[in-house]
């Protein structure tokens, strides 16, 4: 158990931060934090790199398109150039119709607050999870990329560890039960735990360096 916690403890204090963090986004329970992550959720559910969806996030908010309504109120265009810029360019077309139409669904049906997603679920996260599929290119792994990040603002979901994070702990030798992980991380919050698994899961440098650190 000890070594367990020492590996936890390593893997947290090299690698702890979100990816709201990494993109640029203090989350809060506000709509247009939320609304910023489940757009980055979105693009990081690509079959493309990591760095380059957090950079094409970042494009995005700098484009002003930082809520439901200026997301949906630009052009396919606006929002494919945008795109573009953050080097989001093999899914840019079909992302930039997924965006707009998100928006509209978002804003129509839940006046562009999660919040609302977050109420109609009332405390059922599988319920949430398939309210989030709901949303145009958001799907079964955008969705749990956004729990996993939302579980910081909305704690009724922690501890929320999906399969890419527990990947990562079963390549660090963890638990696979996530109330068990979330035990050996002590204070540390369950989204943060859940953010450094999931780069465990995705590079094996992570996992040496937090072997090395807990040794």
């Amino acid at each position: 158990m000890t070594g367990q916690k020492d590996v936890v403890r390593a893997l947290v204090g090299s690698h702890g931060r979100t990816f709201a963090e990494e993109a640029g986004i203090t989350l809060r329970d506000t709509p247009q934090p939320l609304y910023r992550l489940l757009v980055l959720a979105l693009l990081l559910s690509a079959r493309i790199r990591g760095s380059v969806a957090l950079a094409t996030a970042r494009a995005l908010y700098e484009a002003g398109l930082r809520d439901p309504r200026r997301m949906a109120g630009a052009s396919w265009q606006q929002r494919v150039d945008a795109l573009g810029r953050g080097g989001y360019r093999r899914y840019d077309e079909r992302t930039a119709t997924q965006l707009g139409d998100g928006a509209e669904l978002l804003t129509e049906r839940w006046g562009g607050d999660l919040r609302r997603v977050r109420k109609e679920a009332d405390g059922d996260t599988g319920r949430l999870r398939d309210l989030l599929e709901e949303v145009p290119g958001l799907g079964p792994a955008g969705a749990d990329i956004f729990l996993r990040e939302v579980q910081l603002v909305w704690p009724e979901v922690a501890p929320y560890l999906d399969r890419k994070a527990l990947d990562g702990a079963a390549r660090l030798g963890l638990p696979k039960e996530p109330d068990r992980i979330v035990r050996l991380a002590g204070d540390t919050e369950p989204a943060v735990v859940a953010a450094a698994l999931v780069r465990a899961a995705l590079d094996k440098n992570v996992v040496e360096d937090s072997r090395r650190g807990a040794a």
